[in-house]
């Protein structure tokens, strides 16, 4: 039987460089500072091999710590920006060996980071990668409404009733589906040429939608996502998120 620790909380406050055990495992990504407080709670966290279960614990950047058989180790948060070409699946690896979304950022940092969300194999645009699982889980969360917006290419025009069923709500299969916006591109002489926003999470919603109503989508294109745009941001580029934006988007995941 693994013997239990209890640290007191004002035996680590001297020291600046401890953190608190709870941030730590939140930093790491494994989940946010509440389910890391449920798990100390429950015994399921050990410091250099030691239970600890009190509330408040702080550690030194040299400890060991573990949940279950896992060792938790603090890295460095990281937020990628791509704007994905067609062709290229999201997914880490690929049975079958296509090209995956991985391939394009491999070389972008040590750390190991993932896909918030996905575009299918076909659908280009923004994507979203990070170790940061609190603010992976909650962009992908349908309580946080996160905006998206898609430029839609069809097969052919869009006439003004079906556009106005879109505006109205429509049900699919997934059910009742309302959208932010539509709008057609520029001058809207092209009627074939749709901006379409909306805060649905649900795979391939946008295809849905047009596909219900007899339209087949011939380019589909992600070009703005939670507050982040393509601008400067050649097809197949990808770049670190700036500050602001890595603040925009904790402000985004701190919403009640």
């Amino acid at each position: 039987m693994k013997k239990e620790l209890k640290i007191s909380q004002g035996h680590n406050l001297s020291d600046p460089e401890k953190i608190r055990l709870n941030k730590f495992i939140a930093n790491s990504g494994v989940c946010s500072r509440r389910e890391a407080d449920n798990l100390i709670k429950a015994g399921a966290v050990m410091v250099n091999g030691k239970i600890v279960t009190e509330l408040g614990t702080k550690i030194s950047p040299t400890d060991k710590v573990q949940y279950g058989d896992q060792t938790i180790n603090r890295e460095k948060l990281r937020y990628i920006l791509l704007n994905k070409p067609k062709g290229f699946i999201t997914t880490l690896d690929d049975p079958q060996k296509r090209k995956t979304v991985i391939s394009l950022i491999a070389n972008a940092c040590k750390e190991r980071i993932y896909p918030v969300g996905r575009l299918d194999r076909n659908t280009t645009g923004l994507l979203l990668f990070t170790n940061d699982g609190i603010i992976a889980k909650k962009l992908t969360h349908p309580r946080y409404g996160v905006k998206k917006i898609y430029r839609v290419g069809l097969d052919k025009a869009l006439n003004k009733t079906d556009f106005q069923k879109i505006v109205d709500g429509l049900s699919l299969e997934d059910g009742f589906i309302k959208i932010d916006g539509l709008e057609y591109v520029g001058e809207g002489k092209d009627k074939k040429d749709i901006g379409i926003a909306l805060h649905s999470g649900q795979n391939r919603i946008v295809r849905k939608i047009f596909e219900h109503f007899g339209y087949k989508i011939i380019k589909l294109d992600r070009v703005f996502y939670a507050g982040l745009t393509k601008k400067n941001l050649p097809r197949g580029h990808w770049r670190f998120l700036e500050d602001f934006e890595i603040n925009h988007l904790k402000m985004i995941s701190n919403k009640p």
